[in-house]
Order: C-alpha cells, then sequence, then structure tokens
C-alpha cells in the first residue's frame, strides 16, 4: 500500500513531458514563436502548435484531496514539509490508517492545515497514544465512521484548543460517556446500553435489576472531563441515541455550541424524564444557550409537546423537523402543519430549509393557529393559545366558503306536458342520461330528443342537447333548470 508522499507525487508531481518532441520531420523556424513548429509534407508546409505539460509544482494546492488512495503511513516527513507547506485542508477519507502516530506525524509537518477528514480509517482507539498527542491547532476535525471510543475522543478534544468543527456522525454512539458536570440523572430511563434478553417469561423484578445493574455500568464507563468552549459546530448523524438526556451531555461538554446536526438520530423524546429531579429536568435547554441551528429531521418524535420544548432554546433560529411520525397522524395540509410549526416556535426564523419567516406570515400562522384552538377543550389547547390570544385577541371563525360545482342539482324533467322534479348528476353525458330516463318514460335512447330550458333565459326559448358525449355540466346547469323530452317522429 502506499504511503502520503507516494500518493501525493503520484497525483500532483508528473514530469514535464512535450508530445512529438523528437519526431525528425520537425523544424524549427527562427520567425515563429517557440511554441509553433514547421512539418514538410509534399510541397506544402503545415504548422503545429505543441501544448506542453504544465510544470513539476514545487508545493501542492492549498487543498489535498487524496481519498480512497489506500494508503497506510506518512512516508518521508522532510519531503510532506518540503511540499505541503500551503495545506490548509487534508483530506485523507477511506484510507488504511491505524496509526495516530502516522496522523500527528503527518500534522506537524503540515504546520498552516486547519481541516482535517479521517472518516472511515480503521484508526486504533488507543487512549494512551493521543494523550501524549502534540497539541494541533486544527479549526475542523471529521471523524464519521471511525467508531472511535469516547475515552479517545475525549483525548484528542484535549490536545485541539481552537477546534471549530467536529464530525462524530454514524459511529454507533448509543450513549454519550463524557460529561463536563456532577450528573443528576440517576434514573435507569437514562440508560442507552441495556442489553436485550432472550428470556421472554423474564420477572419484572429480574427485569429491574437487569436495567440497574447496566445503568450502573453505564455511569461507570462515563467520564467526567472538562468542557470545550471553542467548539461551535457539532455533526452527530445517524448515531442510534434515543433519549434527550445523552444530547445534553453534549451541550455541558460543549457550551458554546451553535450547531447540532442530529439527523437519522431515532430520539423518542425532547421531553425531560419526569423520573429526573424536577429541577435539573427543566433545565435541559439550558445546556444550550447559543444553540442557532438544530436538525433533528428523522427522529421518532411523536408529539407536540415535542415541539413546545424547542420553543424554550431562546437564541434558535433555523430548525429543521422533518420525516417526524407526528406529521404522519395529522389531519391537516402541509401549509396548515407549517402554521401551526411558526405559531408555536416564536424564536424560528427559518423552518425546514424555506426562506426566512416574514412578518406576514408568521402574523398570519399565529392567527391561524389561535383559530384552530378556540374550539377545541381547554384541556387540548397549549399554553402558547394563552400567549397568542393576548396578542390577537378573540377572533372571528373564519367564513367557510365553497367554491367547487356542484355535483348533483335538481332539474325538471318534462314529457308529454307532464313534469316531474329529480336530482341528476351533471357529469353525466346526454347519452348516459338518455339510458336512464328511459326507465322513466319507457322510450328508448335513440328514440329521444333532449332539450334544456335556462330558467333565467327562457325567452330565447330551449336548446336542443344533440352532442351526445358532451357532459351536463357544459350546459352550466343549475337546481331550478328545465329538461323537455321529446319523442322522435
Amino acid at each position: 500500500m502506499p504511503s502520503l508522499l507516494e500518493a501525493l507525487e503520484r497525483k500532483y508531481f508528473a514530469e514535464c513531458e512535450f508530445e512529438n518532441a523528437n519526431q525528425p520531420e520537425l523544424h524549427k523556424r527562427s520567425d515563429l514563436p517557440n511554441d509553433f513548429t514547421v512539418t514538410k509534407c509534399g510541397g506544402r508546409m503545415e504548422f503545429s502548435i505543441f501544448i506542453p505539460r504544465l510544470s513539476p509544482l514545487t508545493s501542492v494546492p492549498a487543498l489535498l484531496v487524496l481519498n480512497d488512495c489506500d494508503i497506510d503511513c506518512a512516508g518521508d516527513f522532510e519531503s510532506i514539509r518540503d511540499k505541503c507547506q500551503r495545506v490548509r485542508e487534508l483530506d485523507l477519507a477511506q484510507n488504511k490508517l491505524q496509526d495516530w502516530h502516522e496522523v500527528f506525524n503527518i500534522l506537524k509537518h503540515m504546520p498552516r492545515i486547519e481541516f482535517l477528514n479521517l472518516s472511515k480509517n480503521q484508526l486504533l482507539s488507543t487512549p494512551s497514544a493521543l494523550l501524549a498527542a502534540p497539541t494541533i491547532n486544527l479549526k475542523n476535525l471529521v471523524l464519521n465512521g471511525t467508531y472511535l471510543d469516547w475515552m479517545c475522543v475525549d483525548a484528542l478534544l484535549q490536545n485541539l484548543p481552537v477546534l471549530q468543527e467536529l464530525h462524530l456522525s454514524l459511529n454507533n454512539y448509543s450513549a454519550v460517556l463524557l460529561d463536563a458536570a456532577e450528573e443528576v440523572e440517576h434514573s435507569s430511563s437514562s440508560c442507552q446500553c441495556v442489553p436485550q434478553t432472550e428470556n421472554e417469561t423474564e420477572t419484572e423484578a429480574e427485569a429491574l435489576a437487569l436495567t440497574e445493574s447496566c445503568c450502573s455500568l453505564c455511569r461507570a464507563r462515563r467520564k467526567l472531563t472538562q468542557a470545550h468552549p471553542a467548539l461551535k459546530t457539532l455533526h452527530f448523524t445517524g448515531n442510534p441515541i434515543e433519549h434527550w438526556q445523552e444530547i445534553c451531555r453534549l451541550g455541558r461538554l460543549f457550551p458554546s455550541l451553535e450547531t447540532l446536526v442530529l439527523a437519522e438520530c431515532p430520539i423518542k423524546s425532547l421531553q425531560a424524564n419526569a423520573e429526573l429531579d424536577s429541577a435539573s429536568a427543566s433545565e435541559c435547554h439550558k445546556y444550550f444557550p447559543c444553540l442557532k441551528l438544530l436538525n433533528l429531521s428523522c427522529a421518532q418524535l411523536n408529539s407536540w409537546a415535542d415541539i413546545d420544548e424547542l420553543a424554550k432554546y431562546g437564541q434558535l433560529q433555523n430548525l429543521r423537523v422533518k420525516h417526524w411520525p407526528l406529521w404522519e397522524t395529522l389531519e391537516c395540509t402541509e401549509h396548515e402543519r407549517r402554521q401551526l410549526l411558526i405559531a408555536r416556535l416564536p424564536n424560528v426564523s427559518m423552518l425546514n430549509g424555506g426562506g426566512k419567516i416574514s412578518v406576514d406570515e408568521r402574523v398570519d400562522a399565529e392567527r391561524a393557529f389561535v383559530r384552530h384552538y378556540m374550539d377545541k377543550p381547554e384541556c387540548e389547547r397549549p399554553a402558547r393559545y394563552a400567549e397568542l390570544l393576548e396578542v390577537h385577541g378573540q377572533l372571528d371563525p373564519l367564513v367557510n366558503v365553497n367554491l367547487k360545482p356542484e355535483k348533483r342539482v335538481k332539474v325538471v324533467f318534462t314529457y308529454n306536458e307532464v313534469s316531474e322534479s329529480r336530482f341528476v348528476d351533471i357529469y353525466l353525458t346526454v347519452n348516459d342520461l338518455k339510458v336512464k330516463l328511459e326507465k322513466l318514460i319507457n322510450l328508448a335512447p335513440n328514440k329521444m330528443r333532449l332539450y334544456y330550458l335556462d330558467q333565467d333565459y327562457k325567452e330565447f326559448g330551449p336548446e336542443e342537447m344533440r352532442y351526445p358525449n358532451k357532459q351536463l355540466y357544459s350546459y352550466n346547469i343549475q337546481s331550478g333548470d328545465e329538461i323537455i323530452i321529446d319523442a322522435k317522429k
């Protein structure tokens, strides 16, 4: 497998070659530029332009992409230093790196590097090696699909004092085993690592004992460490976290967090656990004082109460909540659902990636929210209803205007001076109507003529309905109009 230096040279440091440079029939002329040559061909003179390859680089670009190159080591460090002086971003995703010492040596010899992508490298989880790592001025680190344990993550963070963005997606984290404060959660329901038992007949006492034992193990494995206030952005997509208490630990670890991406995490509730201490349970939002963007798409949330919890995050401006089970249960349009969301979230200015919510859209949403709940029982009204009622007052219900055309109208049928009123489907064709009238007057369809008489324009006389495939609604038939039946002679 190649080293980083070999992969780099293979991609960026090819020799300069000139095509056709040694052909004997080519002659240089002093009156032409150097990149022109003349070829003698019989009595003709043919001119050729030669374009050389780019001259060899003395150093690689600021963005160095060497992903999926099977790199397993660094190579000669001095050569790396000489050729990578300008590198600020390094992509080594999907390689064969395993030794952290090799990674640190690479970074040590790229003094300007700020971004590093190590996704899908099978790096060994050796906290001792990470604790001995040099201090690195990385601002952005991507560790997606590396399956590093939390102790290694903590050791890395200790040596990254200016790190601003961290990617820990697709690492199969079912619990956050780091915390930056003394824990207040002592409930077994906050434990994420309860093993599945094969004995379906296990008693409740045995199940409780197993759960408490597992929760104690989880607390024993969890490490208290110092917070990292420099970090602003955390990507945590695709990890099987279910309980919001685990996410709160991320808030304590990174108190200055502004962007948190939790897409495709099967979180079941954003509400504080009722079994926890009530004082601490109501303070989950306080662990995210700077949070501006939150992505919760594809979560397993099924309650409006979870939306009400998000309203407590005072700085939250950009929210994504697509593909929740809750949306599948609502009997409303997508526009109505958006209005209910906007009304419940007074601080959010961008919802599900759309444009900025305008003042008019918010006012319309809040008024629609008041009308939606004004006829509901008091027990079903959220706290936000009373707040908006004070702002907009008691609103009159909207008039339900139905602009859809009637499907059935009551028409007077006249035959042989006998009239009878009947309902008729206006989407029937003239021929369909004749078939139905056959049973009424005992006259074959091909033996009858129909005439339409508009009640508002009787002075113009009846109009023959001569086209068998023409639908009745095209005559603008309304209740009270008349259809005259006449037998052909």
